[in-house]
C-alpha cells in the first residue's frame, strides 16, 4: 500500500533545483518591459509584430518592436491587435509559457483565470483536463486510456489558490481517485512558486492516504521543481519527489508553441538496485 501511495505522490506532488534567485540584466530588462503594456498585432497579410504602442489614430497605428525599430501600419491592414504576456530579453521578445501551472506533473502554485483551461496527456496514457471556474479556483479530472481489469478509475483535482502576485504564489488542492472499488484514497498538497513564469522554484508538501472499512494509511511526501527558460521555444524542467523509503528525480525540457506545449524527460528512481531512468512526454493544449 505504501509504494501505491508514493506512486501517487510521485505524480501529484514535486520538487525541483530552479536557479531563479539571481537578479541578472536580463531580469531587469523583463521586469521592466512587463511595466510596459506589450501587445501582439496581426496583420491581413499573414504578419505578425510585437512592440509596445507608440501612438495610435484613427487610421494608423505605430509600435515600437524590442529591438526598437518603429512599424507604422495602416488600421485598414490590421487583422487584430491585443495584448499579450512575455517578457523581453534583449532585442527578443519572449512569449509566456502557455503551461505555467504544472511542472511533468505536479502542479506549480500558479493557477488558469476564470474560463482558462487545458487538455493534456500524462505518461502517454493518462489523459486530463482542467478549468478555471473563478481566478482562484479550477477543477478538472481524467481517467486512464488503458488500465488492468475492473472499473476504469476516474480522478478529480480541485486547486485553490491562496495567494498570488508578480513573484509568488502559493496553492492547495488535491488529487483524489473515485470508483476504486470500497477505497478512498490520493493526496493532498500544498505549493508554493517563487519566481517568474520564465525562471522560478516550487516546493511543496503533501500527504498520500488510503482508506477502507479495514484501515487507514498516509504517507509525507516532499517535492522540489524547477523551471528555466533557455530560449524562445525552449524551457529546463526538472521535478523531484521524496517520501520514507523511496522518492524519485527527473528533468528535461518543454517546448514551447502558442497554445501547444511539450514535455520530453527523463525520470529516475532513487533505489539502492542500481540506476535506471525511464522516458516521460507530455503534451498540453491550453484554450
Amino acid at each position: 500500500m505504501r509504494n501505491t501511495l508514493a506512486g501517487v505522490g510521485f505524480l501529484f506532488v514535486m520538487a525541483a533545483t530552479g536557479p531563479a534567485a539571481m537578479a541578472s540584466t536580463q531580469d531587469v530588462q523583463a521586469q521592466v518591459a512587463q511595466v510596459r503594456k506589450l501587445y501582439e498585432v496581426r496583420t491581413t497579410d499573414g504578419s505578425r509584430y510585437y512592440g509596445y504602442l507608440e501612438s495610435e489614430t484613427p487610421e494608423r497605428v505605430v509600435i515600437r518592436t524590442p529591438g526598437g525599430a518603429t512599424i507604422d501600419l495602416a488600421r485598414s491592414d490590421i487583422l487584430s491587435m491585443a495584448e499579450t504576456e512575455g517578457t523581453v530579453v534583449g532585442q527578443e521578445f519572449r512569449p509566456a509559457d502557455s503551461n505555467p501551472t504544472r511542472l511533468f506533473f505536479g502542479p506549480t502554485a500558479r493557477n488558469l483565470k476564470k474560463g482558462e483551461g487545458y487538455v493534456g496527456t500524462f505518461f502517454y496514457f493518462m489523459p486530463t483536463v482542467q478549468v478555471g471556474i473563478t481566478d482562484r479556483l479550477s477543477i478538472g479530472g481524467g481517467t486512464p486510456l488503458v488500465f488492468g481489469g475492473g472499473d476504469l478509475p476516474i480522478w478529480v483535482t480541485p486547486k485553490w489558490q491562496v495567494y498570488d502576485s508578480p513573484r509568488a504564489a502559493v496553492a492547495v488542492g488535491a488529487l483524489h481517485f473515485l470508483n476504486i472499488d470500497d477505497l478512498s484514497m490520493g493526496i493532498a498538497y500544498a505549493a508554493g512558486t517563487l519566481g517568474s513564469r520564465d525562471d522560478a522554484v516550487t516546493v511543496g508538501v503533501g500527504w498520500a492516504y488510503a482508506s477502507n472499512d479495514d484501515n487507514d494509511e498516509g504517507a509525507a511526501v516532499a517535492m522540489i521543481g524547477g523551471e528555466r527558460r533557455a530560449s524562445r521555444r525552449l524551457k529546463w524542467i526538472t521535478e523531484n519527489y521524496l517520501w520514507k523509503g523511496g522518492g524519485f528525480v527527473s528533468g528535461g525540457v518543454r517546448f514551447l508553441g502558442e497554445s501547444l506545449t511539450a514535455d520530453l524527460g527523463l525520470v529516475a528512481p532513487l533505489s539502492s538496485d542500481g540506476f535506471f531512468a525511464f522516458p516521460v512526454m507530455n503534451f498540453v493544449w491550453r484554450f
